[in-house]
């Protein structure tokens, strides 16, 4: 028995091995694509914030929407639920710097699920861009951050854009994990998942969809009544016909936790959230661990022959996809490579726990993934 354990993990830490390979092919090819900026096709962008509280930097990060490059229309709409929100004074702000463009809408579709897309689905709320653009309140852009997505709908077939996003984290070791997961871990999945067949999602941090498209699709009603909006966003528009583009435009996001419990409830969240999407493809998503494996494989086995060569090779792979990843999301933030093992440990745990139950915590309300 003992033998056949030791196999499985010697397998596991080779087809992990395999995974890191591939995840450093994907970021280096997406590494190697130029930033496109429109310059002719300018078509107007409405920008919908749904903002609950308040949240690190937030005025930093809704300024930043606002302050663009961009000589066609474009507006900001702060969408907060209710006129008693402590972030209202922070959007007043913002509406008072930007007047020609920034406006406070407030109310929700009470008939949604979805917190974020019922506070955007309200009749205060009237895009008036052929572009809309949903963004969490968490994520800060530069100026070219319009352009860029400007850019992705030069051709008529593409119906959605969607941006890829770094971590900003605050001074707090768990913050640095968070931001490691996202750049070491999730980022890189999403481009495998992309090398392997087309984009069928957006990503909440920049979810851009043609108005037509949108209303062609039931509007925002059509994402309000489920948890991962984003992946429904996308895969309402490649039903109807239309492609998602993958910006090389690469956002940043506020990664607030500052305690090991907070970031482990997130974490939950997104892992339980991915697993009710595509049930058997995150049942074998703990092949990317590749690390933990090959350390307990030589832990366990004692073979030195294979493990050590082995544990090289993984350490060589995992620290060229942290490197990579650092290059290709435009990371200058003192490198935090000492925390790798803590990370993919820590990861490992969180798709294990994941598998036992379907509860998600979300700004300190219950809900079931799936």
């Amino acid at each position: 028995m003992a033998s056949v354990v030791i196999s499985v993990l010697l397998a596991v830490a080779i087809a992990g091995a395999v995974y890191l390979t591939l995840a450093t092919v994907c970021l280096a090819a997406f590494a190697r694509r130029p930033l496109e900026l429109a310059e002719e096709f300018l078509p107007g962008i409405t920008i919908l914030k749904p903002i609950a509280g308040i949240e690190p930097d937030l005025y930093e990060n809704l300024r930043s929407v606002c302050d663009q490059e961009y000589e066609a229309f474009y507006e900001v709409i702060l969408c907060l639920r209710a006129g008693d929100d402590s972030a209202l004074a922070v959007a007043g702000r913002i509406a008072a710097e930007f007047p020609h463009l920034a406006l406070i809408a407030i109310g929700e579709n009470a008939a949604m699920t979805n917190p974020k897309i019922a506070n955007l689905a309200k009749p205060a709320v009237q895009p008036r861009g052929d572009i809309v653009v949903i963004a969490d309140c968490d994520i800060r852009v530069d100026r070219q951050y319009l352009r860029a997505l400007a850019a992705s709908f030069a051709s008529e077939t593409v119906g959605a854009a969607t941006c890829l996003y770094a971590g900003m984290p605050n001074a707090s070791i768990v913050s640095r994990l968070g931001s490691l997961q996202i750049e070491d871990g999730f980022i890189p999945s999403v481009l495998v998942a992309l090398a392997l067949g087309k984009l069928r999602f957006c990503l909440g941090a920049t979810m851009a969809v043609r108005r037509s498209v949108l209303q062609a699709i039931g509007g925002l009603e059509a994402i309000g009544n489920v948890l991962a909006d984003d992946h429904k966003l996308g895969e309402l528009v490649t039903s109807h016909g239309k492609s998602v583009e993958l910006s090389r435009y690469v956002v940043k996001t506020t990664v607030p936790e500052t305690s090991l419990a907070a970031l482990w409830s997130h974490e939950l969240r997104w892992a339980r959230t991915n697993l009710a999407l595509a049930p058997a493809g995150y049942a074998f998503s703990f092949l990317v661990y590749a690390l933990p494996f090959a350390l307990i494989y030589l832990a366990t086995s004692r073979n030195l022959v294979w493990g050590l060569p082995l544990l090289g090779v993984v350490i060589a792979l995992r620290l060229g996809l942290h490197y990579l990843a650092r290059g290709a999301l435009g990371v200058r933030r003192a490198d935090d490579v000492w925390l790798i093992p803590i990370r993919d440990f820590l990861s490992l745990g969180v798709w294990f726990v994941s598998l036992f139950g379907r509860n998600v915590r979300w700004r300190e309300k219950m809900f079931r993934a799936g």
